[in-house]
Protein backbone atom coordinates (compact mmCIF):
# COMPACT_ATOMS: atom_id res chain seq x y z
CA UNK A 1 0.00 0.00 0.00
CA UNK A 2 1.17 3.69 -1.31
CA UNK A 3 2.13 5.71 2.23
CA UNK A 4 0.32 8.51 2.58
CA UNK A 5 1.89 12.16 1.71
CA UNK A 6 1.81 14.67 4.35
CA UNK A 7 2.72 18.53 3.23
CA UNK A 8 3.53 20.24 6.50
CA UNK A 9 3.70 24.07 5.95
CA UNK A 10 5.40 25.84 8.57
CA UNK A 11 8.08 29.14 9.05
CA UNK A 12 9.29 26.96 11.88
CA UNK A 13 9.89 24.06 10.14
CA UNK A 14 13.43 22.96 11.79
CA UNK A 15 11.70 22.87 15.32
CA UNK A 16 9.09 20.41 14.23
CA UNK A 17 11.90 17.69 13.09
CA UNK A 18 11.20 15.52 15.97
CA UNK A 19 7.28 15.28 14.83
CA UNK A 20 8.64 14.87 11.33
CA UNK A 21 11.17 11.63 12.50
CA UNK A 22 8.48 10.10 14.80
CA UNK A 23 5.92 10.55 11.36
CA UNK A 24 7.93 9.00 9.17
CA UNK A 25 8.51 6.10 11.53
CA UNK A 26 5.07 5.33 11.36
CA UNK A 27 5.26 4.89 8.21
CA UNK A 28 3.85 8.48 6.89
CA UNK A 29 6.08 10.41 4.16
CA UNK A 30 6.05 14.24 4.72
CA UNK A 31 7.45 16.97 2.50
CA UNK A 32 7.50 20.41 4.05
CA UNK A 33 8.26 24.02 3.52
CA UNK A 34 8.22 27.52 5.30
CA UNK A 35 5.66 29.90 3.38
CA UNK A 36 2.23 30.32 2.06
CA UNK A 37 3.70 30.88 -1.18
CA UNK A 38 6.13 27.72 -1.50
CA UNK A 39 3.42 25.89 -0.40
CA UNK A 40 1.03 26.67 -3.05
CA UNK A 41 3.26 25.54 -5.54
CA UNK A 42 4.17 22.33 -4.49
CA UNK A 43 -0.08 21.82 -3.57
CA UNK A 44 -0.28 22.36 -7.63
CA UNK A 45 2.91 19.94 -8.68
CA UNK A 46 2.00 17.40 -6.48
CA UNK A 47 -0.83 15.03 -4.76
CA UNK A 48 -0.70 15.17 -0.85
CA UNK A 49 -3.53 13.29 1.27
CA UNK A 50 -3.44 16.20 3.93
CA UNK A 51 -1.53 19.03 5.35
CA UNK A 52 -0.91 20.52 8.17
CA UNK A 53 -0.96 24.06 7.97
CA UNK A 54 0.92 26.99 10.12
CA UNK A 55 -2.05 29.90 10.68
CA UNK A 56 0.87 32.91 12.02
CA UNK A 57 3.21 33.21 8.71
CA UNK A 58 5.32 35.64 7.27
CA UNK A 59 4.06 36.69 3.96
CA UNK A 60 1.20 35.23 2.76
CA UNK A 61 -0.80 33.84 6.38
CA UNK A 62 -2.15 30.36 6.83
CA UNK A 63 -5.73 31.78 6.16
CA UNK A 64 -4.76 33.10 3.03
CA UNK A 65 -2.82 30.43 2.00
CA UNK A 66 -5.86 28.18 3.05
CA UNK A 67 -8.38 29.67 0.88
CA UNK A 68 -5.74 29.48 -2.00
CA UNK A 69 -5.37 25.96 -1.65
CA UNK A 70 -9.15 24.97 -1.42
CA UNK A 71 -9.55 27.06 -4.90
CA UNK A 72 -6.37 24.77 -6.12
CA UNK A 73 -7.57 21.25 -4.62
CA UNK A 74 -10.95 21.47 -2.77
CA UNK A 75 -10.91 17.83 -1.31
CA UNK A 76 -7.95 17.81 0.03
CA UNK A 77 -8.21 17.86 4.22
CA UNK A 78 -6.10 20.31 6.00
CA UNK A 79 -5.41 20.78 9.41
CA UNK A 80 -4.98 24.30 10.60
CA UNK A 81 -1.99 24.18 13.51
CA UNK A 82 -2.11 28.03 15.43
CA UNK A 83 -0.55 29.57 18.66
CA UNK A 84 -4.13 32.39 18.77
CA UNK A 85 -6.97 30.94 20.76
CA UNK A 86 -8.77 34.13 19.38
CA UNK A 87 -12.62 33.30 18.27
CA UNK A 88 -12.32 35.25 15.05
CA UNK A 89 -9.76 33.28 13.68
CA UNK A 90 -11.45 29.86 14.60
CA UNK A 91 -14.41 30.81 13.31
CA UNK A 92 -12.40 32.17 9.92
CA UNK A 93 -10.08 28.43 9.70
CA UNK A 94 -13.82 26.66 10.33
CA UNK A 95 -15.74 29.07 7.92
CA UNK A 96 -12.99 27.76 5.08
CA UNK A 97 -13.58 24.35 5.70
CA UNK A 98 -10.99 23.32 7.68
CA UNK A 99 -10.69 19.46 8.58
CA UNK A 100 -9.23 20.25 12.06
CA UNK A 101 -7.84 22.50 14.62
CA UNK A 102 -5.08 22.49 17.19
CA UNK A 103 -3.26 24.79 19.20
CA UNK A 104 0.90 25.34 19.64
CA UNK A 105 2.60 23.46 20.90
CA UNK A 106 1.33 20.04 19.72
CA UNK A 107 2.49 16.69 20.82
CA UNK A 108 2.88 13.91 18.14
CA UNK A 109 0.43 11.92 19.54
CA UNK A 110 -2.13 14.92 18.82
CA UNK A 111 -0.77 15.06 14.95
CA UNK A 112 -1.49 10.87 14.70
CA UNK A 113 -5.14 11.56 16.35
CA UNK A 114 -5.58 13.93 13.71
CA UNK A 115 -4.02 11.73 10.57
CA UNK A 116 -6.24 8.57 12.30
CA UNK A 117 -9.46 11.15 12.38
CA UNK A 118 -9.23 12.70 8.80
CA UNK A 119 -7.57 10.15 6.54
CA UNK A 120 -8.23 6.41 8.55
CA UNK A 121 -11.85 8.04 9.72
CA UNK A 122 -13.79 5.60 7.40
CA UNK A 123 -12.30 2.42 8.62
CA UNK A 124 -12.07 3.07 12.19
CA UNK A 125 -16.05 3.88 12.41
CA UNK A 126 -16.36 0.81 10.07
CA UNK A 127 -15.02 -1.38 12.47
CA UNK A 128 -16.18 -0.19 15.21
CA UNK A 129 -19.91 0.23 14.00
CA UNK A 130 -19.76 -3.74 13.40
CA UNK A 131 -18.38 -4.57 16.40
CA UNK A 132 -21.02 -2.49 18.07
CA UNK A 133 -24.06 -4.20 16.25
CA UNK A 134 -22.50 -7.07 16.64
CA UNK A 135 -23.06 -6.79 20.19
CA UNK A 136 -25.95 -5.59 20.24
CA UNK A 137 -27.65 -7.56 17.71
CA UNK A 138 -27.89 -10.49 20.72
CA UNK A 139 -28.78 -8.24 23.29
CA UNK A 140 -31.80 -7.07 20.86
CA UNK A 141 -32.13 -10.87 20.26
CA UNK A 142 -32.95 -11.83 24.02
CA UNK A 143 -34.81 -9.00 24.42
CA UNK A 144 -37.38 -10.10 21.30
CA UNK A 145 -37.91 -13.09 23.27
CA UNK A 146 -39.03 -11.39 26.30
CA UNK A 147 -40.77 -7.94 25.23
CA UNK A 148 -44.45 -7.99 26.82
CA UNK A 149 -45.56 -3.97 26.37
CA UNK A 150 -45.78 -1.12 24.11
CA UNK A 151 -43.26 0.81 25.52
CA UNK A 152 -41.10 -2.53 25.22
CA UNK A 153 -41.60 -2.81 21.81
CA UNK A 154 -41.07 0.99 21.66
CA UNK A 155 -37.39 0.33 22.49
CA UNK A 156 -36.54 -2.41 20.68
CA UNK A 157 -37.88 -0.60 17.24
CA UNK A 158 -35.51 2.62 17.85
CA UNK A 159 -32.42 0.82 18.53
CA UNK A 160 -33.40 -1.42 15.25
CA UNK A 161 -33.30 2.28 13.59
CA UNK A 162 -30.35 3.60 15.17
CA UNK A 163 -28.26 0.85 13.67
CA UNK A 164 -29.84 0.88 10.40
CA UNK A 165 -29.04 4.52 10.46
CA UNK A 166 -25.43 3.43 11.71
CA UNK A 167 -24.94 1.03 9.42
CA UNK A 168 -26.32 2.81 6.33
CA UNK A 169 -23.00 5.28 6.92
CA UNK A 170 -20.54 2.61 6.27
CA UNK A 171 -22.50 0.71 3.10
CA UNK A 172 -21.56 -2.30 4.68
CA UNK A 173 -24.46 -5.26 2.82
CA UNK A 174 -23.29 -7.86 4.75
CA UNK A 175 -24.58 -6.14 7.95
CA UNK A 176 -27.32 -4.64 6.82
CA UNK A 177 -28.64 -7.96 5.09
CA UNK A 178 -28.08 -9.47 9.35
CA UNK A 179 -29.90 -6.35 10.49
CA UNK A 180 -32.89 -6.55 8.15
CA UNK A 181 -32.94 -10.18 8.96
CA UNK A 182 -33.37 -9.11 12.53
CA UNK A 183 -35.79 -6.57 12.13
CA UNK A 184 -37.91 -8.99 10.05
CA UNK A 185 -38.07 -11.72 13.32
CA UNK A 186 -38.80 -8.47 15.40
CA UNK A 187 -41.78 -7.71 12.94
CA UNK A 188 -42.82 -11.03 13.25
CA UNK A 189 -43.13 -10.81 17.05
CA UNK A 190 -44.45 -7.59 17.25
CA UNK A 191 -47.68 -8.73 14.38
CA UNK A 192 -48.63 -12.07 17.22
CA UNK A 193 -48.21 -9.25 19.80
CA UNK A 194 -50.56 -7.01 18.24
CA UNK A 195 -52.66 -9.93 17.42
CA UNK A 196 -52.96 -11.11 21.09
CA UNK A 197 -53.34 -7.53 22.58
CA UNK A 198 -54.64 -5.10 20.39
CA UNK A 199 -58.65 -5.59 20.97
CA UNK A 200 -58.11 -5.61 24.72
CA UNK A 201 -55.74 -2.40 24.20
CA UNK A 202 -58.45 -0.53 22.04
CA UNK A 203 -61.19 -1.66 24.80
CA UNK A 204 -59.51 -1.38 28.19
CA UNK A 205 -60.04 2.24 29.93
CA UNK A 206 -56.18 2.17 31.18
CA UNK A 207 -52.90 1.13 31.32
CA UNK A 208 -52.76 0.88 27.20
CA UNK A 209 -51.07 3.02 24.55
CA UNK A 210 -51.71 6.55 23.66
CA UNK A 211 -53.47 5.75 19.99
CA UNK A 212 -54.48 7.97 17.61
CA UNK A 213 -57.87 8.86 19.59
CA UNK A 214 -56.18 9.95 23.26
CA UNK A 215 -53.21 11.62 20.58
CA UNK A 216 -54.58 14.97 20.86
CA UNK A 217 -55.70 14.80 24.21
CA UNK A 218 -52.87 12.95 25.68
CA UNK A 219 -50.13 14.96 24.07
CA UNK A 220 -51.11 18.16 21.86
CA UNK A 221 -53.34 20.08 24.52
CA UNK A 222 -50.77 19.90 27.80
CA UNK A 223 -48.55 22.26 24.91
CA UNK A 224 -51.44 25.07 24.43
CA UNK A 225 -50.57 27.34 26.76
CA UNK A 226 -47.43 28.51 25.05
CA UNK A 227 -47.47 32.19 25.15
CA UNK A 228 -46.83 32.49 21.24
CA UNK A 229 -48.79 29.70 20.39
CA UNK A 230 -48.01 26.34 18.96
CA UNK A 231 -47.60 24.85 15.18
CA UNK A 232 -48.44 21.26 15.30
CA UNK A 233 -47.15 19.68 12.29
CA UNK A 234 -48.70 16.10 10.99
CA UNK A 235 -46.61 15.11 8.24
CA UNK A 236 -48.82 12.26 5.97
CA UNK A 237 -47.23 8.88 5.66
CA UNK A 238 -43.77 10.06 8.17
CA UNK A 239 -41.84 6.64 9.55
CA UNK A 240 -39.71 6.87 12.09
CA UNK A 241 -36.83 6.65 10.14
CA UNK A 242 -37.72 9.47 8.02
CA UNK A 243 -38.26 11.53 11.27
CA UNK A 244 -34.58 10.99 12.61
CA UNK A 245 -33.18 11.83 9.33
CA UNK A 246 -35.13 15.34 9.15
CA UNK A 247 -34.26 15.98 12.87
CA UNK A 248 -30.74 17.49 12.16
CA UNK A 249 -32.55 20.16 10.02
CA UNK A 250 -35.59 20.81 12.72
CA UNK A 251 -32.11 21.45 15.39
CA UNK A 252 -30.77 24.50 14.12
CA UNK A 253 -34.23 26.42 15.28
CA UNK A 254 -35.65 24.32 17.62
CA UNK A 255 -34.36 22.26 21.02
CA UNK A 256 -36.52 19.14 21.39
CA UNK A 257 -37.98 19.03 24.72
CA UNK A 258 -39.65 15.83 24.33
CA UNK A 259 -40.38 13.02 22.41
CA UNK A 260 -42.96 10.38 22.59
CA UNK A 261 -44.22 7.41 20.50
CA UNK A 262 -47.74 6.97 20.13
CA UNK A 263 -49.09 3.55 18.64
CA UNK A 264 -51.72 4.31 15.27
CA UNK A 265 -54.81 2.52 15.87
CA UNK A 266 -55.75 -0.34 12.62
CA UNK A 267 -56.12 0.31 9.76
CA UNK A 268 -53.06 2.27 9.47
CA UNK A 269 -54.62 4.10 6.38
CA UNK A 270 -54.96 7.73 6.39
CA UNK A 271 -58.88 8.30 6.45
CA UNK A 272 -58.87 5.93 9.65
CA UNK A 273 -55.80 6.96 11.35
CA UNK A 274 -55.05 10.89 11.10
CA UNK A 275 -59.80 11.30 11.11
CA UNK A 276 -59.02 9.32 14.30
CA UNK A 277 -56.56 12.12 15.26
CA UNK A 278 -57.83 14.79 14.66
CA UNK A 279 -61.90 13.74 15.96
CA UNK A 280 -60.36 12.27 19.31
CA UNK A 281 -62.74 9.06 18.89
CA UNK A 282 -62.00 5.34 17.31
CA UNK A 283 -64.17 5.34 13.54
CA UNK A 284 -66.67 3.55 15.42
CA UNK A 285 -67.82 6.71 17.60
CA UNK A 286 -66.77 9.20 14.66
CA UNK A 287 -69.57 6.89 12.49
CA UNK A 288 -72.01 7.33 15.22
CA UNK A 289 -71.39 10.72 16.29
CA UNK A 290 -70.92 12.08 13.42
CA UNK A 291 -72.78 10.64 10.46
CA UNK A 292 -72.16 13.33 7.98
CA UNK A 293 -68.77 13.64 8.14
CA UNK A 294 -67.24 10.20 8.13
CA UNK A 295 -67.12 7.68 5.08
CA UNK A 296 -66.42 4.11 5.34
CA UNK A 297 -63.89 2.60 2.48
CA UNK A 298 -66.85 1.91 -0.11
CA UNK A 299 -68.41 5.29 0.80
CA UNK A 300 -68.07 7.95 -2.75
CA UNK A 301 -65.79 11.12 -2.36
CA UNK A 302 -62.89 11.97 -0.29
CA UNK A 303 -62.37 10.35 2.67
CA UNK A 304 -59.88 13.20 4.97
CA UNK A 305 -62.59 16.08 3.83
CA UNK A 306 -63.93 17.22 7.15
CA UNK A 307 -60.74 17.00 9.20
CA UNK A 308 -61.38 20.51 10.63
CA UNK A 309 -64.87 20.01 11.38
CA UNK A 310 -63.63 16.92 13.50
CA UNK A 311 -61.05 19.08 15.29
CA UNK A 312 -63.71 22.21 15.89
CA UNK A 313 -65.99 19.23 17.52
CA UNK A 314 -63.04 18.02 19.72
CA UNK A 315 -62.00 21.41 20.90
CA UNK A 316 -65.84 21.80 21.82
CA UNK A 317 -66.14 18.48 23.40
CA UNK A 318 -62.67 19.25 25.71
CA UNK A 319 -64.05 22.28 26.30
CA UNK A 320 -61.16 24.31 24.84
CA UNK A 321 -61.85 27.67 23.75
CA UNK A 322 -58.49 28.55 21.85
CA UNK A 323 -58.32 30.31 18.64
CA UNK A 324 -56.74 27.98 15.95
CA UNK A 325 -56.27 27.79 12.11
CA UNK A 326 -56.44 24.23 9.76
CA UNK A 327 -54.16 24.17 6.66
CA UNK A 328 -53.81 21.07 4.33
CA UNK A 329 -50.90 21.19 2.28
CA UNK A 330 -51.37 19.31 -0.96
CA UNK A 331 -49.66 21.25 -3.52
CA UNK A 332 -46.17 22.88 -3.97
CA UNK A 333 -48.02 26.36 -4.46
CA UNK A 334 -50.11 25.83 -1.28
CA UNK A 335 -47.02 25.53 0.67
CA UNK A 336 -45.05 28.04 -0.77
CA UNK A 337 -48.57 30.28 -0.24
CA UNK A 338 -48.42 29.18 3.53
CA UNK A 339 -44.86 30.21 3.68
CA UNK A 340 -44.95 33.42 2.32
CA UNK A 341 -48.23 34.53 4.75
CA UNK A 342 -47.14 32.40 7.41
CA UNK A 343 -46.34 35.55 9.86
CA UNK A 344 -50.45 35.89 9.53
CA UNK A 345 -50.80 32.63 12.31
CA UNK A 346 -48.82 35.11 15.13
CA UNK A 347 -52.69 35.57 16.73
CA UNK A 348 -53.28 31.90 16.84
CA UNK A 349 -53.32 29.99 20.06
CA UNK A 350 -52.93 26.92 17.26
CA UNK A 351 -51.79 26.81 14.14
CA UNK A 352 -52.49 23.07 12.22
CA UNK A 353 -50.77 21.69 9.44
CA UNK A 354 -51.21 18.52 7.19
CA UNK A 355 -48.81 17.77 5.17
CA UNK A 356 -49.40 15.64 2.44
CA UNK A 357 -46.04 15.52 0.10
CA UNK A 358 -44.33 12.19 1.92
CA UNK A 359 -47.94 10.67 1.32
CA UNK A 360 -47.52 11.81 -2.21
CA UNK A 361 -43.78 10.49 -2.55
CA UNK A 362 -45.20 6.90 -1.43
CA UNK A 363 -47.64 6.62 -3.81
CA UNK A 364 -45.73 7.67 -6.43
CA UNK A 365 -43.06 4.98 -5.75
CA UNK A 366 -45.76 2.68 -7.09
CA UNK A 367 -46.89 5.03 -10.05
CA UNK A 368 -43.62 6.49 -11.70
CA UNK A 369 -40.77 5.28 -12.99
CA UNK A 370 -38.53 7.31 -11.61
CA UNK A 371 -39.25 7.80 -8.13
CA UNK A 372 -39.07 3.86 -8.38
CA UNK A 373 -35.53 4.54 -9.26
CA UNK A 374 -34.84 7.21 -6.59
CA UNK A 375 -36.46 5.27 -3.68
CA UNK A 376 -35.37 1.79 -4.68
CA UNK A 377 -34.45 0.98 -0.95
CA UNK A 378 -35.02 2.61 2.53
CA UNK A 379 -31.74 4.03 2.28
CA UNK A 380 -32.93 5.89 -0.93
CA UNK A 381 -36.72 6.54 0.43
CA UNK A 382 -34.83 8.14 3.14
CA UNK A 383 -32.63 10.45 1.54
CA UNK A 384 -35.15 11.12 -0.93
CA UNK A 385 -37.15 12.51 2.26
CA UNK A 386 -34.66 14.53 3.59
CA UNK A 387 -33.85 16.48 0.13
CA UNK A 388 -37.40 17.04 -0.20
CA UNK A 389 -37.37 18.53 3.38
CA UNK A 390 -34.60 20.94 3.23
CA UNK A 391 -35.99 22.34 0.33
CA UNK A 392 -39.53 22.57 1.11
CA UNK A 393 -41.88 25.42 1.96
CA UNK A 394 -42.54 23.27 5.33
CA UNK A 395 -38.70 23.70 5.81
CA UNK A 396 -39.31 27.68 5.29
CA UNK A 397 -42.76 27.38 7.46
CA UNK A 398 -40.66 25.87 10.73
CA UNK A 399 -38.20 28.01 10.21
CA UNK A 400 -40.75 31.10 10.15
CA UNK A 401 -42.53 29.59 13.05
CA UNK A 402 -39.04 29.91 15.05
CA UNK A 403 -39.25 33.30 14.54
CA UNK A 404 -42.84 34.19 15.91
CA UNK A 405 -41.22 32.43 18.77
CA UNK A 406 -43.79 29.31 18.71
CA UNK A 407 -43.54 25.91 19.75
CA UNK A 408 -43.70 23.15 16.97
CA UNK A 409 -44.95 19.84 17.33
CA UNK A 410 -44.29 17.33 14.66
CA UNK A 411 -46.07 14.01 14.80
CA UNK A 412 -47.76 11.38 11.41
CA UNK A 413 -50.58 9.99 11.50
CA UNK A 414 -49.06 6.62 10.59
CA UNK A 415 -46.18 5.05 8.75
CA UNK A 416 -45.55 2.98 5.68
CA UNK A 417 -43.51 -0.62 4.98
CA UNK A 418 -41.97 -1.55 1.93
CA UNK A 419 -43.96 -4.92 0.82
CA UNK A 420 -42.04 -7.69 -0.36
CA UNK A 421 -44.09 -10.33 -0.46
CA UNK A 422 -47.77 -11.19 -1.62
CA UNK A 423 -50.86 -13.12 0.04
CA UNK A 424 -53.85 -13.80 -2.02
CA UNK A 425 -56.89 -12.70 -1.02
CA UNK A 426 -60.47 -13.45 -2.63
CA UNK A 427 -63.82 -11.28 -2.04
CA UNK A 428 -67.01 -9.38 -4.22
CA UNK A 429 -66.24 -6.77 -6.20
CA UNK A 430 -67.06 -4.18 -3.00
CA UNK A 431 -64.24 -5.25 -0.99
CA UNK A 432 -61.99 -2.37 0.20
CA UNK A 433 -58.98 -1.61 -2.26
CA UNK A 434 -56.04 -1.23 0.43
CA UNK A 435 -53.29 -3.04 -0.33
CA UNK A 436 -52.51 -4.06 3.47
CA UNK A 437 -56.16 -4.08 4.53
CA UNK A 438 -59.37 -5.47 3.38
CA UNK A 439 -63.08 -5.42 4.47
CA UNK A 440 -66.02 -6.51 2.92
CA UNK A 441 -68.39 -9.41 2.27
CA UNK A 442 -66.85 -13.11 1.11
CA UNK A 443 -63.11 -12.37 2.15
CA UNK A 444 -61.18 -15.67 1.79
CA UNK A 445 -57.43 -15.47 2.72
CA UNK A 446 -54.63 -17.42 4.54
CA UNK A 447 -55.09 -17.25 8.50
CA UNK A 448 -51.40 -17.43 8.72
CA UNK A 449 -50.67 -14.15 6.97
CA UNK A 450 -53.32 -11.87 8.80
CA UNK A 451 -54.82 -10.67 11.62
CA UNK A 452 -58.57 -10.93 11.34
CA UNK A 453 -61.34 -9.68 13.33
CA UNK A 454 -64.64 -10.90 12.42
CA UNK A 455 -66.58 -8.36 14.14
CA UNK A 456 -65.49 -4.44 13.42
CA UNK A 457 -67.17 -3.50 16.63
CA UNK A 458 -64.74 -5.48 18.81
CA UNK A 459 -61.77 -3.58 18.05
CA UNK A 460 -64.38 0.49 17.42
CA UNK A 461 -64.77 -0.03 13.59
CA UNK A 462 -67.79 0.45 11.71
CA UNK A 463 -69.40 -2.54 9.27
CA UNK A 464 -69.78 -1.68 5.92
CA UNK A 465 -72.21 -4.32 5.64
CA UNK A 466 -73.13 -7.48 7.40
CA UNK A 467 -71.04 -9.79 7.66
CA UNK A 468 -68.10 -8.12 6.81
CA UNK A 469 -64.87 -8.52 8.31
CA UNK A 470 -61.55 -6.64 8.78
CA UNK A 471 -58.13 -8.45 8.04
CA UNK A 472 -54.53 -6.60 8.06
CA UNK A 473 -51.76 -7.78 6.52
CA UNK A 474 -48.74 -8.87 9.03
CA UNK A 475 -44.95 -8.03 8.16
CA UNK A 476 -44.16 -6.84 4.97
CA UNK A 477 -47.07 -8.73 3.07
CA UNK A 478 -49.40 -7.14 0.47
CA UNK A 479 -52.93 -8.48 -0.63
CA UNK A 480 -53.34 -9.50 -4.35
CA UNK A 481 -56.01 -11.11 -6.07
CA UNK A 482 -55.57 -14.35 -8.31
CA UNK A 483 -56.96 -13.01 -11.18
CA UNK A 484 -54.36 -11.67 -13.18
CA UNK A 485 -52.02 -12.59 -10.37
CA UNK A 486 -48.70 -12.54 -12.02
CA UNK A 487 -49.29 -8.71 -13.24
CA UNK A 488 -50.33 -7.75 -9.99
CA UNK A 489 -47.53 -8.95 -7.84
CA UNK A 490 -45.27 -7.83 -10.21
CA UNK A 491 -46.30 -3.78 -10.38
CA UNK A 492 -46.82 -3.88 -6.47
CA UNK A 493 -43.70 -6.00 -5.23
CA UNK A 494 -41.04 -3.24 -3.55
CA UNK A 495 -43.79 -0.78 -3.22
CA UNK A 496 -44.79 1.49 0.35
CA UNK A 497 -47.84 0.65 0.78
CA UNK A 498 -49.55 0.85 4.76
CA UNK A 499 -52.72 -0.04 6.23
CA UNK A 500 -51.58 -3.56 8.20
CA UNK A 501 -49.64 -4.29 11.46
CA UNK A 502 -46.06 -3.71 10.82
CA UNK A 503 -43.69 -1.64 13.29
CA UNK A 504 -42.89 0.77 10.69
CA UNK A 505 -46.73 1.61 10.22
CA UNK A 506 -47.54 1.45 13.63
CA UNK A 507 -44.93 3.11 16.25
CA UNK A 508 -45.56 6.74 15.49
CA UNK A 509 -43.03 9.81 16.54
CA UNK A 510 -44.62 12.55 18.88
CA UNK A 511 -42.16 15.01 19.37
CA UNK A 512 -42.75 18.58 21.11
CA UNK A 513 -39.65 21.97 20.71
CA UNK A 514 -39.25 25.07 22.16
CA UNK A 515 -37.33 27.47 19.60
CA UNK A 516 -33.95 28.29 19.89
Amino acid sequence: MNSIQILWVDDEIDLLKPHIIFLEQKGYQVSTCTNGTDAIDLVEESNFDIIFLDENMPGINGLETLNAIKQIKSSIPVVMITKSEEEYIMEEAIGSKISDYLIKPVNPNQILLSLKKNLDNSRLIYEKTTSNYQQEFRKISMDLMSVNSYEEWCDIYKKLIHWELELDDINDNGMLEILESQKSEANNLFYKFIKKNYQDYINSTDDKPTFSNTLFKNYVVPNLSHENGVLWVVIDNLRYDQFRILEPFINNYFKKEVEYSYCSILPTATQYARNSIFSGLMPLEMERMHPTLWKNDTDEGGKNMFENDFLIAQLKRLNLNIHHEYYKIVSLKDGKDLATNYNGTKQNDLTVLVYNFVDILSHSKTEMEVIKELAGDDKAYRSLTASWFKNSPLFEIIQKAQELGQKLIITTDHGTINCKHPTKVIGNKNISSNLRYKTGKSLSYNDKDVFAVKNPKDISLPSISFNSPFIFAKENLFFAYPNNYNHFVSYYKNTYQHGGVSLEEMIIPFAVYHPK
